[in-house]
C-alpha cells in the first residue's frame, strides 16, 4: 500500500478528527516531508483535506470523493476486491470480463463516479453523469441455474432498498422486474447480467450492475427522462456514498445467499393494483397488473379479462400515468 493510501485510510478511519503530521509520520514510519506530499496529492485528488496550526490533518466529514479505502471500512467481508474508476465505459461490462479472464473472486467490486457508455436492460443506455449518483458493480457466484437468474435480481432489489434505507433514511419501492422507485420517479435500475455453462446450465457468474440517482444533474436530466427520472436525495441534503457502497455489498452478499424470491420484494413492489403498459417482443399493450407470484412472475388480467403469468427475461414494463 502507498504513503497515500495509508494516509487516506487514517484519515477515514478518523473522519473529522485532527491528526498532526508528526503523529501519522510515526504511525508510518515515514517523514513528515512523505505525509506533507501525500496531503497534498489528496487535495489534488479532490479530496477536502483540513488543516489547522498546531492540530494537524482531518478529512472533513463532508468529503464524498468514492475511494477503496473508505469502502472498506464499511464491509462486513473485508478481504474482497475493490475498484474506483474515475470514468469508465460501463462497470458492467469491465467486472464481467474481468471475472472471467482474471477470475475476480466473489463479492469484488467495482464503482466509477461516471459511465460513457453504462448498460440497461433490453440494450438500453443508462445515464451516468459524475458528481451526483452512484454506479456499481458487484460480482456473485450462486449456485443457481440460469433459470434462477430472476432470484438474484429480487434479491439486489431488496438489497438495495435496504441499504438505501439505512445510509439515507429514504424508503423506496420496488417496480417489478428490477427498477427502484421513490413516489412515482424512478432513481435506480438494476442490471443482472449472468455467465452460465452452456451444457449444464449452471451459472459460472453473476455481474450486479447498480445505477442510483442521489441528486439531480447541474444542468437536470436530459428531456426524454424528464418525466420519468427522480433522485434519492433532496436539494442540500448529504450522504456518505462510501458507506452506500458497503452496505449495498454487505446487504447484497447476505440476500443472494438465500433460496426463493425475497418477501421483501413482493411487498415493496409498486406494480400490483395498477395499470400498466408491457412490451413483449415487438407488441406492446396495455393491461392490469394482479400480483407477484411466490416465484417472482407476475399475474396481469389481459384487454379480454384474461388472466396471464409473465415471464421477466423479455418483457419491459412502465407504470401507466393516469
Amino acid at each position: 500500500m502507498s504513503t497515500k493510501s495509508e494516509v487516506l485510510k487514517l484519515l477515514e478511519e478518523n473522519k473529522g478528527t485532527y491528526l498532526s503530521g508528526e503523529e501519522l509520520a510515526i504511525k508510518l514510519g515515514c517523514s513528515r516531508t512523505a505525509i506533507w506530499k501525500a496531503m497534498k496529492t489528496l487535495r489534488e485528488e479532490g479530496y477536502e483535506i483540513l488543516a489547522v496550526n498546531n492540530r494537524g490533518y482531518a478529512l472533513s466529514k463532508e468529503n464524498n470523493v468514492l475511494s477503496e479505502e473508505a469502502i472498506r471500512l464499511g464491509l462486513n467481508k473485508k478481504a474482497v476486491r475493490i475498484e474506483v474508476k474515475r470514468e469508465i465505459p460501463s462497470t458492467n461490462q469491465y467486472l464481467k470480463q474481468k471475472g472471467i479472464e482474471e477470475e475476480y473472486e466473489e463479492g469484488s467490486v467495482v464503482v466509477a463516479e461516471s459511465q460513457s457508455a453504462g448498460k440497461g436492460r433490453r440494450g438500453r443506455h443508462f445515464y451516468s453523469p459524475g458528481k451526483c449518483g452512484l454506479y456499481m458493480s458487484v460480482l456473485l457466484k450462486p449456485k443457481k441455474t440460469a433459470q434462477e437468474s430472476l432470484k438474484i435480481t429480487a434479491a439486489a432489489a431488496v438489497a438495495v432498498c435496504r441499504a438505501v434505507e439505512k445510509v439515507c433514511k429514504v424508503s423506496l419501492g420496488i417496480k417489478w422486474v428490477n427498477d427502484l422507485y421513490l413516489g412515482e420517479k424512478k432513481v435506480c435500475g438494476i442490471l443482472t447480467e449472468a455467465v452460465s455453462d452452456f451444457e449444464t446450465g449452471d451459472i459460472e457468474l453473476v455481474v450486479v450492475g447498480i445505477g442510483i440517482n442521489l441528486k439531480e444533474p447541474k444542468d437536470g436530466f436530459p428531456k426524454e427522462l424528464g418525466d420519468i427520472a427522480g433522485t434519492v436525495l433532496k436539494e442540500g441534503e448529504h450522504v456518505d456514498r462510501n458507506l452506500l457502497v458497503a452496505e449495498i455489498v454487505n446487504e447484497l452478499l447476505e440476500e443472494s445467499e438465500k433460496d426463493g424470491i425475497p418477501k421483501e420484494y413482493i411487498e415493496r413492489n409498486i406494480v400490483p393494483g395498477r395499470k400498466v403498459w408491457v412490451a413483449y417482443g415487438q407488441q406492446e399493450r396495455s393491461v392490469f397488473a394482479k400480483q407477484i407470484l411466490p416465484d417472482g412472475r407476475l399475474l396481469i388480467e389481459n384487454e379480454q379479462h384474461e388472466e396471464e403469468i409473465l415471464p421477466c427475461g423479455d418483457v419491459s414494463l412502465r407504470i401507466r400515468r393516469m
